[in-house]
């Protein structure tokens, strides 16, 4: 016997989900995304809702609790991505720090003796509106939070001056420095 989810994946317009055995494909506006199923947790289509339905038997049925909100949450981020897509901002602080666009290569000029080159990855767009402001853009959430994380972390923001990479909003918890 299995338990269907509470919260269905809310479907939007244009979206075409199919199941595949354990492999879930979502196509929509923007492109298409693909998400593997851990074992112990199945979907199930029912008219325009999805379920992610969990076992409730068998050795995997107490891990299958976190995989089945899990995997909901997952199939949800992928509708949102390829109907709206995601995006992080970054913000440059620092004299002389900036940033520039070449190709599908990101080139950072961050106080180090030589500039930092950065290659897009795959699916991955990056706009930037001045030099010391870049938007990483793309449809998969995973994907668009890890390349803002690896451009954060060429100069993470220090604490003493505040200068380095950070995320707009962010904020850095400032340090007193030495005093005479």
């Amino acid at each position: 016997m299995s338990r269907i989810g509470k919260k269905p994946v809310i479907m939007e317009k244009g979206v075409q989900i199919s199941v595949e055995g354990n492999t879930v494909r979502v196509k929509g506006p923007k492109g298409e995304l693909t998400q593997i199923i851990p074992e112990g947790v199945s979907i199930d289509l029912k008219g325009n809702e999805l379920y992610v339905v969990k076992a409730e038997t068998g050795k995997l049925a107490k891990k299958a609790n976190a995989f089945q909100a899990l995997t909901r949450a997952l199939i949800q981020n992928m509708v949102d991505g390829v109907t709206k897509g995601f995006e992080k901002k970054l913000e440059i602080i620092g004299v002389g720090y900036r940033s520039a666009l070449e190709g599908r290569t990101l080139n950072l000029s961050l106080g180090y003796s030589h500039p930092v080159l950065y290659p897009l990855p795959d699916g991955i767009d990056v706009v930037i509106e001045k030099p010391t402001q870049i938007t990483v853009k793309g449809i998969d959430k995973q994907l668009v939070g890890a390349t803002a994380a690896k451009i954060r972390s060429f100069r993470p923001p220090e604490p003493y001056k505040g200068k380095g990479i950070r995320y707009v909003g962010e904020y850095v918890r400032r340090k007193v420095g030495k005093t005479k």
